[in-house]
């Protein structure tokens, strides 16, 4: 009973953070194991350094950003609209990682509807963002990839 319990509080857990694992029969002592490596591991990037939490805080700002830019493309012929971004600077120094703050951009001009919205800037960011997120990517990977080294190094000796 006890072993069951654990399992549905994992699945649980692995739901809520969106993660999968390709093997969904594991045995019940993989859970014992699993229990201490979740919150050791994943949680708290001990494994991984510092630069890990910095990273996974720039993806979820690219991630904002990208929403707020196919909002904008998505409302460039709704009358009134003004584009919306976040200052990136000022959100990515913020240590409280909460939620950016999303700011009207000045400048722009406006068209006759009172919309501001420029399709050419909004296209500039998209692929701005992409480059970013793609960089940050790799950058993750290849920390994952020297932890996955010292890992196969340390079980061979």
């Amino acid at each position: 009973m006890k072993n069951a319990l654990r399992q549905k509080r994992f699945w649980q857990e692995i739901g809520a953070s969106g993660q999968t694992i390709a093997a969904a029969r594991l045995p019940a002592s993989d859970f014992k194991v699993l229990d201490y490596w979740r919150p050791n591991c994943i949680l708290t990037s001990g494994m991984l350094d510092p630069v890990s939490g910095q990273l996974e805080r720039y993806m979820d700002l690219l991630s904002a950003r990208q929403k707020l830019v196919a909002s904008n493309i998505a409302n460039a012929d709704t009358p009134g609209y003004q584009t919306q971004d976040i200052d990136f600077q000022s959100e990515f120094q913020n240590a409280l990682g909460g939620p950016p703050q999303v700011i009207q951009i000045s400048g722009l001009p406006t068209k006759n509807d009172g919309n501001n919205v420029s399709l050419d800037r909004e296209s500039r960011l998209l692929s701005e963002n992409a480059l970013r997120f793609n960089v940050a990517t790799n950058l993750l990977r290849s920390q994952i990839s020297q932890v996955r080294s010292a890992i196969k190094e340390g079980q061979g000796s």
